[in-house]
């Protein structure tokens, strides 16, 4: 399904906190890797990307990445940077499931090369990564119980009933919607996943699971709030090391050209994105948010 969302939609949920989230089947998913970064193997990332591959951190969150059944890692991320890698002359790549709180620690760890995972930019996470020129750009909503029992619309909602729990995934841009928000932290669950989340739901763990739109619209059994209104809503990409600048200057000089091209678009539409709303938003506009 594709979205048909306005940017000044798309960011007055941020201005309301103050201004304040394959292609084929090459990509391979496993737990572990071999540890080396910028400097292992000599020369610089591009160069050992063309000889060995790249390893990138992704998550299980339709439609941001997927690993079906059988370990094939897809997703409307793990797709698009697939594409620009193979413009670059990079032909393996390679992912490794992490949960998100782990991603940028793993990255600076040298676990991986890049995050490829539906990674949010945030304020606390432009300090820590690069980030390249935005491919996606999301907003969030809460997943309820049919008939939404508990009437939550909004963060605010949380933030001032006592009788409501919300489940997040750890380390995710939402539990920073929460925390920022100065939501009761007895009260904010962490779930594994999104199943986790509508497991939680449906055993009466919590009473909503905060999450992108489009990913609760992937699960069964779970009705899905209209976007949040008092949500920031925010972006994402490809997100690399400080010290490999110089892969992402390249990496975006063919991401660029990529999203003139009517492969771009089909990507984002598979996975139900409108892939007009990223035009002109930047990724110093989407490190500017919050959190």
């Amino acid at each position: 399904m594709s979205t048909n969302i306005s940017r000044r939609q798309l960011f007055r949920g941020a201005l309301a906190l103050g201004g304040m989230v394959a292609v084929g089947g090459s990509l391979t998913a496993c737990s572990t890797t071999e540890p080396g970064g910028s400097e292992a193997g000599g020369g610089g990332l591009l160069e050992r990307a063309r000889q060995q591959g790249l390893r990138i951190a992704i998550g299980n969150e339709p439609p941001y990445t997927e690993l079906a059944a059988d370990g094939t890692v897809t997703g409307c991320e793990p797709d698009v940077l697939r594409a620009v890698c193979q413009r670059m002359g990079i032909e393996k790549v390679e992912g490794i499931v992490s949960g998100y709180d782990a991603m940028i620690p793993g990255l600076k760890a040298n676990r991986w090369d890049a995050i490829a995972a539906g990674l949010f930019m945030k304020q606390s996470r432009c300090r820590e990564v690069i980030y390249a020129s935005p491919v996606i750009v999301s907003t969030e909503s809460f997943g309820v119980r049919p008939g939404n029992p508990k009437d939550v619309t909004t963060i605010a909602d949380v933030k001032d009933r006592d009788d409501l729990r919300v489940g997040v995934v750890p380390g995710g841009f939402e539990q920073g919607i929460l925390e920022t928000a100065g939501v009761d932290p007895a009260r904010i669950v962490n779930v594994t996943d999104a199943r986790g989340g509508a497991d939680a739901l449906a055993a009466d763990r919590i009473d909503a699971f905060l999450l992108p739109t489009l990913s609760l619209r992937e699960l069964d059994g779970v009705e899905v709030t209209d976007p949040i209104e008092d949500a920031p809503s925010t972006g994402s990409s490809a997100a690399f090391r400080p010290d490999d600048q110089d892969f992402l200057d390249a990496y975006n000089v063919e991401l660029e050209a990529f999203k003139a091209e009517p492969e771009f678009a089909e990507i984002l539409e598979k996975w139900g994105f409108d892939p007009t709303v990223v035009d002109g938003v930047t990724t110093e506009e989407l490190c500017a948010v919050d959190g």
